[in-house]
């Protein structure tokens, strides 16, 4: 195991003194392995989040920094706001892409950083669809989003409602990247401890983790697809005694794995707080993910959202 510092100690003692199970935060691999190359791509075209907010001379911001240590033991770690990369033939140099990211990366941003070429989403698409991998962290979900995401959470459950209807026609508005991800960012309300289900405790990385919670900026999510394989469940009755309307609603998928033509997707919605990035819970699930999207690992990924959280509402591929 790498070695903590004290921080990451401290965070560790109160998570067991909680009762919290843990695993290893980082695996361990053939030495002789050639390490897997890893873009973390942080540009903000949306509200740029502290966490990979460059604050005067620094290289690099807090989430950058935290990902480049635990990561880099494992992977070869690029990190990058220059959405001049995406290219095809930039993008070859990679094995995995991981994004926190907001807004529409082909449009200018409050960061002022290189925007993506008009073909540059098209480009990760390709990427992953190709047989590489993709990681998206918190906002990734708050990013090319969807032609109903103007009106948000109404438009979101009124096309909920017509997929729940057999008969009705409906149009499938979720953008390609949204598609690609598997669910798309609705709102967020206050900061509050709040449970993590595990409902699938077997996926490789995740030894020891049981179900947890701490404090985080939690996401409500929806257009989700049908293929996730969900891994983390948000816990909505541990948020209700809040009152906020974002989270009065049935539980719904968190963190997934989901193919992507011959590629792999890892999602999960944690990662807006500094103390998150050093939650060996969330190094853990995060080098799980890492793992999968590089093909350390080989779970099986058969879709489990009806089982695991039967109240939300999927896109069908075809109707």
């Amino acid at each position: 195991m790498s070695q903590m510092n004290r921080r990451d100690l401290l965070s560790l003692a109160a998570l067991t003194a909680a009762g919290f199970a843990l695993g290893p935060v980082a695996r361990s691999f053939a030495a002789d392995e050639p390490k897997k190359k890893v873009l973390f791509f942080t540009r903000s075209a949306g509200f740029p989040h502290p966490v990979v907010t460059r604050k005067g001379d620094e290289k690099l911001a807090y989430a950058e920094k935290v990902f480049s240590d635990f990561v880099g033991k494992e992977y070869e770690v690029t990190v990058s706001k220059d959405g001049s990369l995406f290219t095809p033939e930039k993008l070859a140099a990679f094995d995995a892409i991981a994004f926190y990211t907001t807004g529409d990366e082909t449009k200018t941003g409050p960061d002022k950083t290189p925007p993506m070429p008009a073909e540059g989403k098209q480009a990760l698409l390709d990427f992953v669809a190709s047989g590489k991998g993709f990681i998206g962290f918190h906002c990734a979900s708050d990013t090319f989003h969807s032609s109903n995401y103007t009106d948000k959470s109404k438009e979101i459950a009124k096309q909920a409602q017509l997929i729940r209807d057999k008969d009705a026609k409906f149009e499938d508005v979720r953008d390609p990247y949204i598609k690609m991800i598997g669910g798309e960012f609705i709102t967020h309300q206050s900061q509050q401890p709040a449970t993590m289900k595990v409902v699938d405790a077997k996926f490789p990385g995740l030894d020891g983790v049981k179900d947890f919670g701490f404090t985080e900026e939690w996401y409500a999510l929806g257009n989700f697809s049908e293929d996730l394989h969900v891994i983390l469940v948000q816990d909505t009755d541990s948020m209700k005694a809040k009152g906020e309307k974002a989270y009065q609603r049935a539980p719904y998928p968190a963190t997934w794995a989901k193919p992507y033509g011959k590629g792999r997707v890892f999602y999960t919605n944690m990662g807006h707080r500094e103390d998150v990035w050093t939650n060996p819970i969330f190094q853990q699930v995060t080098l799980a993910g890492l793992a999968f999207i590089t093909g350390r690992t080989n779970p099986d990924i058969a879709p489990n959202i009806q089982a695991t959280t039967p109240e939300i509402v999927t896109f069908a591929a075809a109707k």
